[in-house]
């Protein structure tokens, strides 16, 4: 039997209610620095090139090319600042305090300026309604540093299972990375077949986007911040198989949202679990059996023991 590997201090208890109005500036803020990124780097399939990354920091966009040189840009959530880095050598801060997305906005497009990276984004907001361009979005203007904090204790803890659930996978899989769209972390597993035409439908995004997205068969699976009391763990199909909502899944607390067409886990149920890592990992690999044995995936050609070497090391 495996230990319990974690101990429930270590995942952090955040209500939703308690910081709404700052992860709605907070996403912005993301949508910001992520929109730089999708500025200079080249299209990665699946759009992986934009998203943001859990850092022992905060988020981070990792190396972004600029030129024959480079950038970083990392949101640190321990000393609440932005913090962005050159191959050139020089680097600028933007501070994380109360202040509106519109100062945020200026403040880091004139920090790149100054550090000699010409930066021009699409300065309005994707995947919300309404879409009030950054620069004139003094309504989102709240941070919490204390809940950010523990916004970002959830995300380690999310992203950490999720590489373990990943390791398990040797066909086409994502990186596990923060999409800022949605303002959600994200593993996608692929069954290496094509996908119907996506409809599209999210707001202020276009329809060839989503196309984009989803052009191949997936089980996605990943944490949003906003469902639920605390949020939630997801899972879902694209396109979804016959039998989907039916199929069986764990632990207790699991369910189908039909309104969402996808699984939910409350964040809560992980946290205040005897062993939250074999918690989430029971959903994460049955919500996958779910996508696989429905929609015919060639298992045994995806699928491998990340432990299959451990015994020469």
């Amino acid at each position: 039997m495996r230990e319990q590997t974690r101990s429930r201090d270590t995942w952090a208890a955040l209500k939703v209610e308690d910081w709404t109005s700052t992860r709605d500036t907070l996403h912005m803020w993301t949508q910001i620095v992520g929109k730089i990124r999708l500025a200079h780097a080249p299209l990665i399939n699946h759009w992986w090139q934009v998203p943001l990354y859990v850092s022992p920091r905060g988020l981070t966009t990792s190396t972004v090319p600029y030129g024959t040189d480079c950038f970083d840009i990392e949101f640190d959530f321990a000393d609440h600042r932005l913090v962005i880095r050159t191959s050139t050598g020089g680097s600028g801060t933007v501070a994380l305090e109360p202040k509106s997305v519109a100062d945020f906005y200026t403040e880091t497009m004139d920090t790149l300026a100054e550090l000699g990276v010409a930066t021009t984004i699409r300065a309005r907001p994707n995947e919300v309604n309404p879409a009030v361009p950054f620069a004139e979005d003094t309504q989102h203007c709240s941070y919490d540093g204390e809940s950010v904090y523990r916004f970002w204790r959830q995300l380690v803890q999310a992203d950490r299972v999720l590489h373990e659930f990943r390791s398990h996978f040797i066909g086409k899989v994502s990186p596990v990375h923060f999409f800022w769209g949605a303002l959600d972390l994200a593993c996608t597993r692929f069954s290496g077949k094509t996908a119907p035409t996506h409809p599209g439908g999210a707001p202020n995004c276009g329809d060839w986007v989503m196309v984009e997205g989803y052009s191949h068969e997936l089980s996605s699976c990943g944490f949003w911040p906003g469902g639920g009391a605390e949020g939630a763990f997801y899972a879902y199909a694209y396109p979804e198989p016959d039998g989907f909502a039916d199929y069986p899944v764990g632990p207790d607390g699991a369910l189908y949202s039909g309104e969402f067409r996808q699984f939910l886990l409350p964040y809560e149920a992980v946290r205040t679990a005897d062993d939250p890592d074999l918690a989430l990992l029971t959903f994460l690999h049955s919500t996958y059996d779910a996508a696989a044995e429905l929609g015919g995936w060639d298992r045994a050609a995806l699928e491998a023991d990340p432990a299959r070497w451990d015994k020469f090391r």
